[in-house]
């Protein structure tokens, strides 16, 4: 857990709270509007789940969403930045993962015409509406490691 934990107003804490239990009520309607139409025809319990294991695939490799959050909280990056945040990922490492996310469509590579050549690394719109979906759960859990508290 980072050092110091990032103390908040009590109406800050209670705000998080709300958002993530609207989120929970939201992510309870989905479920119900799926599973109503689980089990039918071809679309059994293992075909839904196969699915489901497809679409965060992009999600399961290490590094993915460590590279996914710093681009969602910093904005745009360029390499050594993004290098120097990520503690422990080696460059290799990091220019393959950034090549994935790009191919996946969550991530742009933007060259800027020099001298020197620049080149960064953004979110695109699909990126950040993972983004966008992942912040309550982000939030969620850094209250429940205590790296978030209320004052």
């Amino acid at each position: 857990m980072p050092q110091p934990p990032m103390t908040i107003p009590a109406d800050d804490y209670q705000s998080l709270q709300e958002g993530i239990g609207e989120t929970l009520n939201h992510g309870k309607a989905i479920r119900k509007a799926l599973a109503k139409h689980s089990g039918k025809g071809p679309y059994t319990a293992e075909w839904e789940v196969e699915a489901a294991v497809e679409a965060l695939h992009v999600f399961a490799s290490r590094w993915t969403i460590e590279i996914l959050a710093t681009l969602y909280i910093t904005g745009p990056r360029r390499f050594n930045e993004m290098k120097n945040m990520l503690s422990g990922i080696s460059s290799r490492t990091l220019s393959d993962k950034l090549r994935f996310l790009a191919e996946e469509g969550l991530v742009l590579r933007v060259v800027t015409d020099g001298p020197p050549v620049r080149v960064s690394y953004e979110l695109n719109q699909h990126g950040m509406t993972c983004g966008r979906l992942l912040s309550p759960l982000v939030a969620h859990l850094k209250m429940e490691h205590g790296s978030v508290t209320s004052a």
